[in-house]
């Protein structure tokens, strides 16, 4: 007999039919024992009156159940399956360490990532991986839309992509190599191949950082596109891909998501500081202040979102391109949802020159970065692009405290493990 899913059991009353899934939990009444079957799809109830068949089941035992689809108004879903014969597939023989079939999680964040394997199975755990696949299929979706190709680039370099010591360095058959902060260099370059570029992967950052919004590794969804005006013309194209991001994340999961506006709002940095009360020679935005921008944007526009402009060149790396009126200040954005950036992007430099010009300003050798630079010897557009944290933007969705908590197997400078 072939397998059905729990959510297609109402679509066959009266049949007889087979599921098979996980334990998630065994009601034992009196006359009565109510096993509650839970896979991939959703939950099925299946009732069993013999208790020597009851008996040996356990919580998170894997089990196939073959039984006869009974209409019952009082079950979950109206529908039960009644008559069963159970098969234990793999039986759980140890005590759990939390309890999946309650509501919530009741063990700490700790413990559930000691047990990983066994607590992204709860229903809210599982759930946050859903939005997650379900927003990189909507990232892909709206740039395949608008011209943008897919790529891979290498995740062991060269050369920091950043200045700084934030980078986890490699022993390359005895030459020093890094694990990529990102695919920024890597990106820029195939502007000049694709035009447009998108890449989904791994980026490392080695930050000493353990708080509730960083990872040592997440998942960055990055787009680079060239023949841009300027980071206007970058931002508007991000606009375009967050609504696509969010309307499939709705569609796939029916989880809400909130209006994008056609154009988001935007401020200054230095008007940003004002907003958040924040001293004029401040150099960035603390959380602090992110927060109070995303409250200023709910506030004066209705909006989840809002976009802050021209960092200090300062607070961005070397590629990217000043503001032509005051070339202390950057073409460089933040994207910030719900009181916390989850976009960075902006306007790069485009002219082998300025490079030059930038990394001796910088201090940083030419050498290091030669590859980068023949791109620019060989005529590249103007161009921009940005990068989105997901699980940042996952987190902010479900209302996560932290990203550990829409993260499968997170990874900070305390956890290599599972």
């Amino acid at each position: 007999m072939q397998r059905i899913l729990a959510t297609e059991l109402a679509a066959h009353p009266y049949e007889q039919v087979q599921v098979a899934g996980w334990v998630h939990r065994v009601r034992r009444l009196k006359s009565v024992t109510f096993l509650i079957v839970r896979d991939a799809a959703g939950l099925a109830q299946v009732v069993i009156t013999d208790r020597a068949v009851a008996a040996p089941l356990t919580e998170e035992s894997v089990v196939t159940v073959t039984g006869t689809v009974t209409p019952n108004e009082q079950a979950p879903g109206g529908i039960e399956l009644t008559g069963p014969e159970i098969h234990t597939q793999s039986a759980v023989d140890v005590p759990l360490p939390f309890e999946l079939h309650r509501p919530t999680l009741t063990a700490g964040l700790p413990v559930q990532l000691d047990h990983a394997a066994l607590a992204l199975r709860h229903p809210v755990r599982r759930a946050a991986l859903r939005i997650a696949a379900a927003a990189t299929a909507g990232f892909r979706a709206a740039l395949e839309a608008q011209r943008f190709v897919e790529v891979h680039t290498p995740k062991i370099v060269e050369s920091a992509t950043e200045s700084g010591a934030d980078v986890f360095r490699l022993d390359y058959f005895g030459r020093a190599a890094y694990l990529a902060q990102s695919p920024q260099f890597y990106k820029q370059m195939m502007v000049g191949v694709l035009e447009r570029v998108y890449e989904v992967g791994p980026v490392f950052r080695a930050e000493n950082s353990d708080t509730a919004r960083h990872l040592t590794q997440y998942t960055s969804l990055d787009a680079e596109m060239g023949f841009i005006a300027d980071h206007r013309t970058v931002m508007a194209v991000l606009t375009g891909t967050v609504a696509g991001m969010f309307g499939e994340i709705t569609a796939r999961t029916g989880v809400p998501t909130p209006r994008v506006p056609a154009e988001i709002p935007a401020v200054h940095f230095t008007e940003a500081l004002r907003i958040a009360g924040a001293p004029a020679d401040e150099p960035d935005l603390a959380p602090a202040h992110e927060r109070a921008l995303g409250a200023w944007a709910r506030r004066e526009h209705g909006s989840e979102l809002v976009f802050v402009t021209g960092y200090p060149m300062r607070k961005r790396p070397f590629y990217t391109h000043p503001d032509p009126a005051d070339p202390a200040y950057s073409n460089g954005f933040d994207l910030i949802f719900r009181g916390l950036e989850i976009v960075t992007g902006g306007q790069r430099l485009h002219r082998h020159a300025d490079y030059v010009a930038a990394l001796r300003a910088a201090g940083e050798p030419l050498a290091a970065h030669r590859g980068y630079l023949d791109a620019f010897r060989y005529g590249m557009p103007p161009h921009g692009g940005w990068a989105i944290g997901l699980e940042r933007l996952v987190a902010k969705l479900t209302g996560a405290a932290n990203v550990r908590e829409v993260t499968a197997f997170p990874r900070d400078p305390h956890r290599i493990a599972p």
